[in-house]
């Protein structure tokens, strides 16, 4: 399968977790900088750093789990895993990491 093949229906399972998990942290961490926003520059409400904050470091957590499930299942080289954790840590990375990924065709098993 090449990689301008790779549509959402023509992805592996572990390949479509991927994606969710790290649409889903990436979408946890903008409601986290909007909600630290409204806390600390707007000073109306700390509830949307409790809730997303909450939210964020679940979702975190489960994005490294995800990411080192896929990187055993598609055959992932060592610097892409490392790569794909890292992506994590700056807000909003996980999604160009992603495309990247699609456009390489690292979400399909090596072979």
């Amino acid at each position: 399968m090449s990689a301008s093949t790779l549509h959402w229906p023509t992805l592996p399972l572990m390949a479509k977790v991927f994606v969710v998990a790290a649409f889903l942290e990436a979408f946890t961490w903008a409601g986290l900088l909007v909600g630290m926003f409204l806390k600390h520059v707007t000073k109306t409400t700390g509830l949307g750093v409790s809730i997303f904050g909450a939210l964020h470091g679940g979702v975190f957590l489960i994005y490294l789990v995800i990411v080192i499930t896929a990187a055993v299942i598609l055959r992932w080289r060592w610097w892409v895993a490392v790569l794909a954790v890292l992506a994590a840590i700056p807000p909003l990375v996980t999604m160009p990491l992603e495309i990247w990924m699609r456009r390489r065709g690292h979400l399909v098993p090596r072979g």
